[in-house]
Formats: structure tokens, C-alpha cells, sequence
């Protein structure tokens, strides 16, 4: 399948809304409410427009959506700037074609050339990894709320750059509102 991978447009949120509800409806481990998630983060100072990406199909049909956020990596007094991907999004007749995966790998690509080291995500134990996701309690990072290890990840978009980080990361206000 075609597909091609831009920035967001403003015009196009109605359609990414679409989307984001369409994918989570049958989530067993959604509240349904992603797409006012997303809502939120455009709104918040954790947005970076160019890392907000859109997927089409060859009859230019918005098909998925991708974001990246900033979030912080909190140990005592110190602070490292990193980035939550969260949600990605595809419709449901378009999963499992590599829409999701051609999303991941553009908009990691897009995050370290905007000079951004790491990117912390909760999601599937058995999918990120493939994108060199690990789990962030390698590097003593740890998610603000109770979840298994397995699922909260980290990826080093730098080589190296994790190697003296630790401390609980803490999400921008849209994740808790």
C-alpha cells in the first residue's frame, strides 16, 4: 500500500479525530477518550506541530496519526527534556498493513533531526520493541503511575543519550486532565 507521511494540518483535525476514536473503540485497555487527549496536548505547551504527523492512502484518505509530545525526566533537582509518543492511531481496516510502523519510523526519524535524544512510550510489550523500544526501568525510568515494567519503554534516539538519565517522568498537564 502507498502511503504517504506528512506534518498535520490544522484543517485536518477533524479527520484525525476520526481516526484516533475509530482505532481505540475496541481497545480493551482504552478509555475511548484518546482523541480528547490529543486535543488537549495541541492545545498545551508539551505540542510540537512537526512531530504531530498524518498517514494517507493512495486515494488520499487520511488513514492514521501519530504523535509525539514533551514530556520530563524528573530525578531530585534535575530535569532531561524527552518526548511521549502517544497516542499513534490507524483505522481499524488499515491495521496490521504497516501504516502504524511507517508513522513510528517517520516520526522517530523527524524527532531526532528536531534534535530530540529520547522517546518514552506505554504501549504493547511485544510491538515496540521492534523499533528498539526497551524497557525504560534499564535505565531507572519510571512511569509516574503503577504499570508493569514490560510496558513502559524507552528508545534512545542518540546513542548513549539515556546512559546517565534516571528519575519518573512526568507527563504535561493534558495527560491528567
Amino acid at each position: 500500500m502507498d502511503i504517504l507521511i506528512k506534518q498535520e494540518l490544522t484543517e485536518e483535525h477533524n479527520k484525525t479525530k476520526e481516526v484516533v476514536k475509530s482505532a481505540f473503540l475496541n481497545e480493551e485497555y482504552s478509555d475511548q477518550k484518546e482523541h480528547l487527549l490529543v486535543k488537549r496536548i495541541r492545545k498545551s505547551d508539551a505540542f510540537i506541530p512537526e512531530l504531530s504527523l498524518v498517514a494517507f492512502n493512495q486515494n488520499a484518505d487520511l488513514v492514521g496519526h501519530i504523535l509525539l509530545s514533551k514530556i520530563t525526566i524528573i530525578d531530585g533537582d534535575s530535569a532531561i527534556d524527552s518526548l511521549a509518543l502517544a497516542p499513534i492511531s490507524v483505522f481499524p481496516q488499515y491495521q496490521k498493513q504497516g501504516v502504524g510502523s511507517r508513522l513510528i519510523h517517520a516520526a522517530l526519524k523527524r524527532a531526532k533531526e528536531l534534535g530530540y535524544h529520547s522517546v518514552i512510550v506505554l504501549g504493547h510489550k511485544d510491538y515496540y520493541p521492534k523499533f528498539g523500544f526497551k524497557p525504560a526501568s534499564l535505565w531507572n525510568i519510571y512511569a509516574p503511575f503503577d504499570i508493569p515494567e514490560e510496558f513502559f519503554m524507552a528508545l534512545e534516539l542518540t546513542e548513549g543519550s539515556l546512559k546517565n538519565v534516571q528519575g519518573v517522568v512526568q507527563y504535561s498537564k493534558a495527560f491528567s486532565e
